[in-house]
């Protein structure tokens, strides 16, 4: 059963004069790739400038997170990546690792970074939750990010 999102006041996804760094794992491109196309044409259109930084995989999300919050230069940080299930768990000792990591990366400065690192069973998961529309959890993630960047203005 899909879950519906609660209502965000418009206020919230105001992206005039934020900035936005989106860190990309190429890993996995022909799903990440359309993470991040989604990501920054969500962010564009709601009037924030993106930087986009691919790394090789997932598991250099973190450490290239950390460096691009710690710049200050950024209202947040968005991570995109896909780690698909195999035969061994070796997926699930990365995943845990990165989700981990990037969650450090937003409690060490205070800075915004927003889990948008696909952890399907199969590539047919992977493709649905890339595909076009409002169900490409790239664009969710912008959106994510500009309702956090607006929110840490208010607490």
């Amino acid at each position: 059963m899909k879950r519906k999102p609660s209502s965000v006041p418009s206020a919230l996804l105001e992206g005039r004069g934020r900035r936005f760094a989106v860190v990309v794992a190429r890993f996995n491109k022909d799903i990440t790739g359309k993470l991040e196309e989604a990501c920054v044409r969500t962010l564009a259109s709601h009037g924030s400038k993106t930087r986009v930084v691919p790394v090789p995989g997932a598991f250099e999300l973190p450490l290239v997170a950390r460096r691009l919050a710690r710049s200050r230069k950024f209202d947040g940080v968005i991570a995109l990546g896909c780690i698909i299930r195999g035969q061994t768990p070796h997926d699930r000792y990365i995943a845990q690792e990165v989700s981990r990591g990037l969650g450090q990366v937003a409690l060490e400065t205070d800075v915004p970074v927003i889990f948008g690192v696909l952890t399907p069973l199969t590539l047919r998961q992977a493709q649905a939750r890339a595909g076009n529309g409002s169900s490409n959890k790239g664009a969710e993630a912008a959106l994510a990010a500009l309702e956090m960047a607006n929110l840490g203005k208010l607490v």
